[in-house]
């Protein structure tokens, strides 16, 4: 903004204010003054434009912390069966972090083919088998550390290292928000713990704050400390608010170019609009009893996950840009990280978040919602082919799947593959660059044009790597 453009602005809030007079006055000056500033790109989550047309508007990620056994859940190897027992040679060596090796341990779950593509899932995901029509699964999907902190980090933001910026960060900072009554990255973990790095895995990084991902609750208040005090009435905080934003616009007039107070004036305002509009959201006494029973959020097993998951898709109904549900928490049994009685671990998390995910394309698709929503489901790694403990499986970098659906992708599609055993990806191998840069392509960005500069260097999501995996694009 130029001085004379300051001074223009300020002419009309004087004559505005003096017109009105009073604190009313200075309220509706403040409402000018914030629908300008979210034009102007004052407010840091004013809708932008991507670099191209796209479908996609919004994400749900489902991060199955710990990692899924591919080979148990969407890649059947029937060789593990014939091979049973014996030693996995003729692929290097093997590398088991958590020690205590086995030999070749076969799926305890059978595969079926499903849909008018064949897809093969396992028993473990009866319900979203129904819909591998509109789902896409990159069979080869590999990472670079067997490691849960940074596999989680790379997953998250690109990189292995903690401190830069998560995807969802990456698109708000891109697209901004069609909400401005709620965050425009909202993030759901486990009721029995978070994941292992905690909220760096959601973080801003080096951006500004306003693009960190928010902690939502499924129950109570959506936010810690969202509710003000007793004491602390409406209008009171109205004034409070009324009188920063004043004090704003003397500090505008004198660095008309300063634009982190109007930002950070902004999130204040988000926080007061979000006390009545973020209980409204995750208000699922709204929803329809048949859309309960559809989640599963009354029933024992599955009420966590799919009040999580009908939250999401209420959120992303409302504008939210991205959302996270973490499921799985903690360490080892109570996350996906099946080191030990992988039937009891996989059986566990699969029938707690099976029916949900179902729903959620459902869901997505009778909203009118599942074209412009990408439902990406996605660990840090897969698992060993080998046994461990004799009854559980180690952590597998080397080849795992993904899958999405909605948002442009693809349906009914297979990426990639795994060895005859599940340890390695073989054809057309996919790297986690490559996946975000498809995710950035799909939500309209050319994933080496979306920037920020950072100690000199621009920097990106996907660093200085990554393809489009065309294969999924619809």
């Amino acid at each position: 903004m130029t001085s004379h453009q300051a001074q223009r602005y300020s002419s009309r809030r004087e004559l505005l204010n003096r017109l009105g007079g009073g604190v009313a006055g200075l309220a509706f000056a403040n409402l000018l003054s914030r629908d300008t500033a979210r034009a102007a790109r004052l407010d840091p989550m004013a809708p932008r434009k991507p670099h191209h047309p796209a479908k996609a508007k919004a994400i749900i990620s489902v991060f199955c912390y710990g990692g899924v056994s591919h080979m148990d859940t969407f890649d059947p190897k029937p060789l593990l069966k014939e091979r049973a027992g014996e030693a996995l040679t003729g692929k290097g060596e093997v590398v088991v972090p958590q020690g205590t090796p086995g030999g070749l341990m076969p799926s305890l779950w059978e595969f079926r083919k499903h849909g008018q593509c064949g897809m093969d899932v396992s028993t473990l995901f009866p319900n979203v088998a129904r819909h591998v029509d509109d789902i896409a699964f990159i069979r080869s999907m590999t990472t670079l550390s067997n490691d849960h902190g940074p596999a989680l980090y790379q997953m998250n933001t690109g990189f292995v290292q903690a401190g830069h910026p998560s995807m969802g960060s990456w698109l708000t900072y891109g697209l901004g928000s069609e909400n401005e009554n709620l965050p425009g990255f909202v993030v759901f973990t486990d009721h029995r713990g978070g994941p292992i790095g905690g909220a760096p895995n959601w973080g801003n990084g080096y951006m500004p704050a306003a693009f960190q991902g928010t902690p939502f609750r499924s129950t109570g208040d959506p936010i810690v400390d969202l509710t003000p005090p007793k004491d602390v009435s409406n209008d009171r905080q109205r004034r409070w608010l009324d009188f920063l934003a004043a004090m704003n616009e003397e500090h505008r007039k004198r660095n008309p170019l300063d634009t982190e107070l109007s930002a950070r004036v902004a999130t204040y305002e988000l926080a007061y609009r979000m006390q009545t509009h973020a209980a409204e959201a995750v208000d699922l006494n709204r929803e329809s009893a048949e859309t309960r029973r559809m989640y599963g959020v009354d029933e024992e097993r599955t009420q966590y996950f799919g009040r999580q998951a009908l939250m999401a898709v209420r959120l992303i109904e409302r504008g939210v840009r991205y959302v996270q549900i973490f499921s799985g928490g903690g360490n080892f049994q109570e996350s996906w990280d099946a080191h030990w009685d992988i039937k009891w671990n996989h059986d566990t998390h699969c029938g707690e978040t099976d029916q949900p995910l179902a729903a959620m394309i459902t869901d997505l698709k009778r909203r009118g919602l599942f074209d412009s929503t990408i439902l990406l489901w996605h660990g840090e790694f897969g698992r060993m082919p080998i046994s461990q403990r004799m009854d559980g499986r180690d952590h597998n970098p080397y080849g795992f799947t993904v899958w999405a659906a909605g948002g442009g992708v693809k349906g009914g599609t297979v990426v990639g593959t795994t060895d005859e055993y599940g340890y390695r990806a073989e054809e057309n191998k996919k790297t986690v660059n490559d996946l975000h840069a498809t995710v950035l392509h799909l939500m309209g960005f050319d994933h080496e044009r979306l920037t920020y500069p950072h100690l000199g260097r621009n920097m990106r999501l996907t660093d200085v790597s990554g393809n489009v995996i065309r294969e999924i694009l619809g």
